[in-house]
């Protein structure tokens, strides 16, 4: 009888923890997310992929959390049914084979499976080639800005030279002497075609930078001396911000861009009235 009251006050003190450890999980956890899918959050998807990669995201997200509150669940279960109960000695078993098996399989094989997914997802993103009608434009990423080139009515980019960038009269490096430059429209802005896949040949001068497009579901950095491909089809008409995720530099914060995604006619109108970038000021 003596040990009773000892044997009370550490069921007690299990259970405490235990609904502690509980609290933590569903106030922490599940609290904290769903505070942050009311506050900041993925903005609405607005590419054909981003579904496909949204889907990824949750599904992910889904399993991973279902085994994180499974996980303190059954601590917390076993922090209060095995609580200290008296001088009992503790069972000791050197191991147990199949218990072991049991809690390396399956975690391999959900694992297994989410890499799969993903593995399916990235080949449909980044493997796959765009069709013969996609949008081609070059972007290229400077301190702190972002340049887009659309080629001219010979449908073809002109050449670049590093040596002749000028940040007022040309700001893109272009070759004056390659004819196929002459016609090269360059914009502050990128202008899209919504439904209209879209080629971005991704380029940069001196530093590292990252292209990224949250609402696209785009992110790719750019590197010196490389031309850096993706493509995807933009889906909804607006404008997105384009952001620099890699620190490039004391202008990093500033490092921002616009996408403008607009109708087939808008669009055409709009490239209509640029003026190429080699042309003479009027």
């Amino acid at each position: 009888m003596a040990n009773a009251p000892q044997h009370s006050d550490a069921r007690g003190t299990g259970l405490a923890v235990a609904l502690l450890i509980v609290g933590l999980v569903v106030v922490g956890g599940v609290g904290a997310t769903l505070y942050a899918t009311g506050r900041w959050w993925l903005p609405p998807v607005a590419s054909a992929h981003g579904v496909a990669i949204d889907r990824l995201f949750y599904s992910t997200l889904v399993i991973t959390g279902v085994v994180f509150i499974g996980v303190h669940v059954l601590l917390a279960l076993f922090v209060w049914r095995f609580a200290a109960r008296g001088a009992g000695r503790a069972v000791y078993f050197h191991d147990h084979r199949r218990l072991e098996l049991t809690y390396t399989i399956i975690p391999a094989i959900a694992l297994a499976i989410m890499v799969a997914m993903s593995g399916i997802v990235w080949a449909r993103v980044r493997l796959g080639a765009p069709p013969a009608d996609a949008l081609v434009v070059d972007v290229r990423g400077e301190q702190f800005a972002w340049l887009a080139r659309y080629p001219g009515p010979d449908g073809r980019f002109g050449r670049v030279d590093p040596r002749r960038i000028d940040a007022r009269t040309n700001p893109m490096g272009l070759d004056p002497e390659d004819p196929a430059a002459r016609d090269d429209v360059v914009s502050r802005t990128l202008h899209l075609v919504v439904g209209r896949p879209v080629r971005v040949q991704l380029r940069s001068t001196g530093v590292l930078h990252s292209f990224f497009v949250p609402e696209f579901r785009v992110k790719q950095d750019t590197v010196p001396g490389m031309t850096i491909e993706i493509w995807f089809t933009p889906t909804r008409e607006g404008q997105f911000e384009i952001a620099c995720a890699e620190l490039c530099g004391i202008g990093h914060y500033a490092m921002r861009g616009q996408v403008v995604v607009q109708s087939p006619e808008a669009f055409a109108a709009w490239l209509a009235q640029q003026r190429p970038a080699l042309a003479p000021a009027p």
